[in-house]
């Protein structure tokens, strides 16, 4: 992943499934990604992916019951929003300016796990 210019359109990978969920990792993510499931929640693990600093990856999960799992290394920040029943749980930094990954997660069941190595 590099960060783009103003001048790039950035590009949005869109996953969609009416029952399971997706795994996605680094090879297959562009800067925006897009899953979608009736039931099933997403696997994404980043721990290969070279995020500039002052970058944001954004990836944005609907369902009506399944979760994220997000695997990051440790420099790097993950902001999560969204609707769901189901917590946030992730210890990471919270350095500023550091690479970003923000998780719009939206659903009714599933909350948000992030795991550093």
């Amino acid at each position: 992943m590099t960060k783009p210019s103003a001048d790039q359109t950035q590009k949005t990978d869109i996953k969609i499934s009416l029952i399971g969920g997706h795994r996605l990792d680094g090879a297959t993510l562009h800067e925006r990604t897009l899953t979608v499931s009736l039931v099933g929640g997403a696997d994404i693990d980043l721990t290969d992916v070279e995020i500039p600093d002052g970058a944001e990856l954004r990836i944005t999960k609907l369902s009506l019951i399944g979760g994220v799992s997000l695997k990051v290394r440790p420099d790097v920040r993950v902001e999560v929003r969204g609707l769901r029943l189901g917590g946030v749980r992730d210890t990471g930094p919270t350095e500023p300016d550091g690479p970003t990954v923000r998780i719009d997660a939206w659903g009714l069941v599933g909350g948000v796990s992030v795991h550093r190595p």
